[in-house]
C-alpha cells in the first residue's frame, strides 16, 4: 500500500483523458487496480464510479461514490456524481440531497445548480427548477446548457416564447448544440409551429446523427402533421439506436392508434411501465394473466392513471373483468368514486393500496386494453355505461326550465403540453348562440372560466356551488342529462358526455388524439359521439361553421 492518498497526477490525468474519449471499460479496470495501491485516494474512487455508472455497473458506483464521500465529506464532485447516478436509478429525493450537499460544499459551481433544477424539472417542480437554472446562470452567464436546461422547464409551464427565447440563446452560446435544437424543436411543436419544429429537430440530428432523442421527437412532429408513415419510419429509427428506448416505443404507440391498429398499439403502450416519468408504480403481478387465465373468484386490483377523461374511457373494461368473475378492487381519486360507482356496485373503490396479500392480479387501468387483445372491432362499446345521480337530474331539471333547445357547452382543457392545440375561445360559439330558441349552458370548470364575463351573447351560467362539492363531475353530469346536445373541446368532458350516452358533438384539432383517430365522423368508443374536425390547422372557423349548418337541421328535426 502507498503511503501517499493519491496517485502521481499524471496517472489522474491518463483515467481523465480516457474518460474524455469514452473508454469507460478500460477506465474501470485501471482504477480498481490503482484503488488497491491508493485506498484512500477520493479522487480515484470518485472516477471509479463515473466510470462504473457508464457501464451500467450502477450499485458499484453508488457505492464508490460513498467511498469517496467517507473518505473526504466535503468532496464536492462525488456527491454531484451521486446525485445523477441516483437519479436515473429512479431514487430522486435522495438525488436532490446529493445534489444539495454539493452545492452546500461548493455554492459557485453552476453545473451543480444546472443539475438540481432538471432534477426538479422532472418531479413537476417547476418554480424550483427555474430558480435553480437562474442560480447556475448567474454563476455562469453563458452557460448553454443551463439556457438549454431552462426552456424545457419553461416549456413544461406552457410558456413557449420564454423557452423558445431560452433554447435559442443556448444556440448562439454553442451554435452545434444538438441538444438545444431538439429542445427547440419540441417546444415549437407545443406552440403548433410544425414546420420549423421539424427544420429544428433535423438541425439535431444533422449535427448529431446517432441522436435517437431528436428522431423520437421528429417522430412525435411528424404524427402531429398526419405524416403517419414518416412519422413511424423515424421512432423506429430511434429504437434503431438505442433498441431499449421506452419512450420512442411509447410514442410509437400512439402513431399506430391514431391509424387504428389498436392491436399493435396498444402492445407497444405497454412500454410506457419502463418510462422514468410514468406516473403510476411498476406492476407486481399483472403480467402473469392472460386470456387464458381464469380470474374467476381472483381477486384483481386495477389502479388508475394519467388523466380524468382517461380513466372515464377506460374504466368500461372493469366491467369485462367482472363479467369473467374477477373480484376488481379500484385504486382511484376518492372524488371520482361517486361517479364510478354507478358503473358497477360489486367493484370496491378505493383511494389506497390495498394489502398485497389479498391480491392476485395486478395491472393500471390503461393495460386492461392490450390484455383484452382490444383492436376496432372488440371495443367494449356500448350506449351508456356510467349514470348520473338521479336526484341531482331532477333538482337540475327544475332549475333549467326555459323551453329551449338545450347545449351544454365546454371550451378547453387545462394548461398542460397534452392540451395543445385542443382548446378553442368561448367566442367561437357567437354565431351559434344566434339561433333561434338556442340556450348555451357553460358546463366548463377551471382554466378558461375567466373568458365568460367578456362574451356578448347570452350564456347560462350555473353559480359558484357548480360542481363544488367533494366528488368530481356530479351536478356536470346530471346537467349534460338536462341538455339536449353537448358540444365540447377534447377534453374529460367530452369522454364523460360519452360514457353517460349524451348527444355530443366533439370539435378536434387537425391530427388529434390517438383515440379520436383520423378522417372519420364517428367515435368506436363512444356510439352518442360526433366528430368535428380542422382541416387545417389551427382553423377553427370552419368546424364552427359545420357545426351552426348542421345544429340548425338538428332544431328542425326536433
Amino acid at each position: 500500500m502507498n503511503i501517499n492518498q493519491h496517485p502521481p497526477q499524471e496517472e489522474i490525468d491518463q483515467l481523465k483523458s480516457l474518460l474524455g474519449k469514452g473508454k469507460y471499460s478500460l477506465v474501470f479496470k485501471h482504477a480498481e487496480i490503482i484503488i488497491k495501491n491508493y485506498p484512500n485516494s477520493f479522487i480515484i474512487w470518485n472516477l471509479l464510479g463515473v466510470a462504473a455508472n457508464e457501464i451500467q455497473k450502477f450499485d458499484y458506483a453508488i457505492m464508490s461514490y460513498k467511498k469517496a464521500i467517507s473518505i473526504n465529506p466535503k468532496y464536492e464532485h462525488a456527491y454531484n456524481n451521486l446525485g445523477i447516478v441516483l437519479r436515473d436509478q429512479g431514487e430522486p429525493y435522495s438525488a436532490i440531497k446529493a445534489y444539495e450537499k454539493a452545492i452546500l460544499n461548493n455554492p459557485y459551481n453552476a453545473l451543480f445548480y444546472n443539475n438540481l433544477g432538471a432534477l426538479f424539472s422532472e418531479l413537476g417542480k417547476s418554480n424550483e427548477a427555474i430558480e435553480a437554472c437562474n442560480k447556475a446562470l448567474l454563476l455562469k452567464p453563458n452557460y448553454a446548457e443551463a439556457y438549454n436546461n431552462l426552456g424545457a422547464i419553461l416549456r413544461d409551464q406552457g410558456n413557449f416564447s420564454e423557452a423558445i427565447e431560452a433554447c435559442k440563446k443556448a444556440i448562439i452560446l454553442k451554435p452545434n448544440y444538438a441538444e438545444a435544437y431538439n429542445n427547440l424543436g419540441a417546444i415549437l411543436r407545443d406552440q403548433g409551429n410544425i414546420s420549423e419544429a421539424i427544420e429544428a429537430c433535423k438541425k439535431a440530428i444533422l449535427l448529431k446523427p446517432n441522436y435517437a432523442e431528436a428522431y423520437n421527437n421528429l417522430g412525435a412532429i411528424l404524427r402531429d402533421q398526419g405524416n403517419l408513415s414518416e412519422a413511424i419510419e423515424a421512432c423506429k429509427k430511434a429504437i434503431l439506436l438505442k433498441p431499449d428506448y421506452a419512450e420512442a416505443y411509447y410514442s410509437l404507440s400512439f402513431t399506430y392508434n391514431l391509424k387504428g391498429d389498436l392491436q399493435t398499439g396498444f402492445k407497444l403502450y405497454e412500454w410506457r411501465l419502463r418510462e422514468k416519468r410514468f406516473i403510476a408504480r411498476t406492476p407486481r403481478k399483472f403480467l402473469i394473466w392472460n386470456r387464458e387465465k381464469s380470474v374467476l373468484g381472483k381477486n384483481f386490483f386495477v389502479y388508475e392513471e394519467q388523466g380524468l377523461g382517461d380513466t372515464i374511457q377506460f374504466s368500461r373494461y372493469l366491467l369485462l373483468l367482472k363479467e369473467k368473475g374477477a373480484e376488481i378492487t379500484f385504486r382511484v381519486k376518492k372524488k371520482m368514486h361517486a361517479l364510478l360507482k354507478t358503473l358497477d356496485d360489486g367493484i370496491i373503490l378505493i383511494d389506497s393500496d390495498p394489502d398485497q396479500n389479498n391480491i392476485d392480479f395486478e395491472t393500471p387501468l390503461m393495460s386492461l386494453p392490450y390484455l383484452f387483445k382490444t383492436h376496432l372491432n372488440t371495443i367494449p362499446s356500448t350506449v351508456s355505461y356510467l349514470y348520473a345521480d338521479h336526484y341531482k337530474v331532477k333538482s337540475w331539471s327544475e332549475r333549467l326550465t326555459k323551453g329551449t333547445f338545450k347545449v351544454g357547452i365546454c371550451w378547453q382543457g387545462s394548461k398542460a403540453k397534452i392540451d395543445s392545440g385542443r382548446s378553442f375561445p368561448l367566442t367561437s360559439f357567437k354565431d351559434i348562440s344566434r339561433l333561434p330558441n338556442i340556450e348555451l349552458i357553460s358546463i366548463h370548470k377551471g382554466e378558461g372560466e375567466k373568458q365568460i364575463k367578456d362574451v356578448s351573447f347570452d350564456l347560462t351560467t350555473l353559480g359558484n356551488n357548480f360542481d363544488s362539492g367533494e366528488n368530481a363531475f356530479e351536478d356536470t353530469a346530471a346537467i349534460m342529462m338536462n341538455c339536449d346536445l353537448i358540444i365540447t373541446s377534447d377534453t374529460a368532458t367530452a369522454h364523460l358526455a360519452g360514457a353517460l350516452g349524451c348527444p355530443t358533438w366533439v370539435a378536434l384539432k387537425k391530427v388529434p388524439d390517438w383515440r379520436w383517430m383520423l378522417e372519420q365522423n364517428h367515435s368506436p368508443w363512444y356510439p352518442s359521439i360526433k366528430l368535428y374536425r380542422q382541416k387545417e390547422l389551427g382553423d377553427w372557423n370552419n368546424v364552427f361553421k359545420a357545426i351552426k349548418r348542421d345544429l340548425e337541421l338538428l332544431i328542425l328535426q326536433t
